[in-house]
């Protein structure tokens, strides 16, 4: 049962006014992500330390903040979560136990519980940051290789800018959101990628089969049925996909909201971008470098 009706929308029609709103979302979220500097970054990359409370009653933010601002430690970062009842704490450098000196001191009352401890100096840290931007650069080229030899090099740069594109898209969502980046966003951004590559590469092996049946057709009406043809099953995959990452996102914890934020915007990103990115930029691609792709 077809729960989508077959469509004939023209969508290479709106393809420049697409880029030009892509680029300028981008630019925006890049100017914003390189005016906050070290912010963006969480302690697994910046080193520093994390500990997660449970009170036995709601706390307020402001007292732990003022608690510990008092102890020379005005610069931590503090989020409530389960009503009150939890607060994360971030600091820069190894402040563990400075931190638990003054919640047990000052919250004694509120019987405080640590659910999590993390301690990552800087030189792990500045690790970590290199080998995560090593392993989003090696999964970019792995993709080209793979893509060039499926289809052709036009097809295969156009999917890695692409992929650039919802990759620096997401990040710059971040940045805006004032998100902080974790190994877990790292994690989120390379499984966008994977998605996004699945949902480009069904749209190109439809161009290729309309391509050998229609070669008097012109590109653009090519690509356009291709993208037709491919609508219900793009919006029924993203569509599942999305309701158990949306799921995630309000009733998870806080530990895997920001992973879940990440796929959230990845996956609408990344269907939006199979469609208006990837294959309009084949055109433009075949068309800058002169290359036939029939």
């Amino acid at each position: 049962m077809r729960f989508i009706k077959d469509t004939n929308i023209d969508f290479m029609k709106y393809r420049k006014i697409a880029f030009i709103a892509s680029s300028s979302l981008v630019l925006i979220g890049l100017i914003s992500f390189f005016l906050r500097g070290p912010a963006n970054f969480g302690i697994d990359f910046t080193g520093g330390t994390l500990v997660r409370y449970k009170f036995s009653e709601s706390v307020n933010t402001g007292d732990v903040r003022n608690a510990l601002a008092e102890a020379g430690l005005a610069k931590s970062t503090i989020q409530s979560y389960n009503a009150g009842k939890g607060v994360l704490i971030k600091t820069a450098g190894e402040t563990r136990k400075e931190i638990q000196t003054v919640i047990n001191s000052k919250f004694v009352s509120f019987i405080p519980l640590v659910e999590e401890e993390i301690t990552i100096g800087p030189v792990v840290g500045n690790l970590m940051k290199r080998q995560a931007l090593i392993a989003v650069f090696f999964a970019l080229i792995g993709i080209l290789i793979y893509t060039a030899w499926r289809f052709k090099f036009t097809f295969g740069f156009a999917a890695v800018i692409c992929l650039f594109h919802d990759v620096l898209f997401t990040v710059g969502i971040f940045s805006l959101a004032r998100k902080e980046i974790s190994l877990s966003v790292v994690a989120a951004l390379l499984t966008i990628v994977g998605y996004s590559l699945n949902d480009t590469i069904v749209v190109f092996d439809r161009i290729r089969e309309n391509m050998k049946l229609s070669r008097h057709k012109h590109i653009p009406e090519t690509i356009n049925a291709s993208i037709n043809q491919t609508l219900p099953r793009t919006i029924i995959t993203s569509g599942t996909t999305l309701v158990p990452v949306l799921a995630l996102l309000f009733l998870g914890g806080p530990v895997i909201k920001d992973f879940a934020f990440a796929l959230a915007v990845g996956i609408v990103v990344g269907t939006y971008s199979s469609i208006y990115i990837a294959s309009p930029l084949v055109i433009e691609l075949s068309r800058l470098l002169k290359v036939k792709i029939h």
